[in-house]
């Protein structure tokens, strides 16, 4: 399977390729279980730069799909983020809002954007080689 198809259904959401669809029961969940399938069958993605205005003179048609990729790429960046702090918690026996401060803590003290670190934090949770920040690897902040 080269890739996963995110579908919303009167019943919910679907993740698949139209013939092996597995259900989700909202749109971010969907999206977190179409990155592992995708992950899964070696499709991993590179992070993709975010998306910047519209051309000027762009027609009303070309603005529209320009915000939809803008849209798209805030969700996956909110699933990575949401992974991140899941990791986190877990990882340090912390609550996930203080797991979010520490993330954003260390992001801005980096000069770096939250989303960009927390796939660090993800890629972490699945290769030891992934270096991160000392508050963020040892759980001191």
């Amino acid at each position: 399977m080269d890739a996963e198809v995110v579908r919303r259904t009167p019943n919910g959401w679907r993740v698949g390729d139209g013939h092996d669809d597995r259900e989700a029961p909202d749109l971010i969940s969907a999206m977190v279980l179409a990155d592992l399938l995708t992950s899964e069958a070696g499709g991993a993605r590179p992070r993709a730069q975010a998306p910047g205005r519209a051309p000027e003179g762009a027609s009303e048609v070309e603005r529209l799909k320009h915000t939809i990729t803008q849209l798209e790429h805030a969700l996956h960046s909110r699933v990575i983020v949401e992974q991140a702090i899941g990791v986190l918690s877990e990882r340090h026996t912390m609550p996930p809002r203080e797991a979010f401060e520490r993330l954003r803590s260390s992001a801005r003290s980096r000069g770096r954007k939250v989303a960009d670190l927390a796939g660090d934090v993800v890629d972490s949770s699945t290769s030891p080689l992934t270096v991160l920040p000392d508050e963020l690897a040892t759980g001191q902040g």
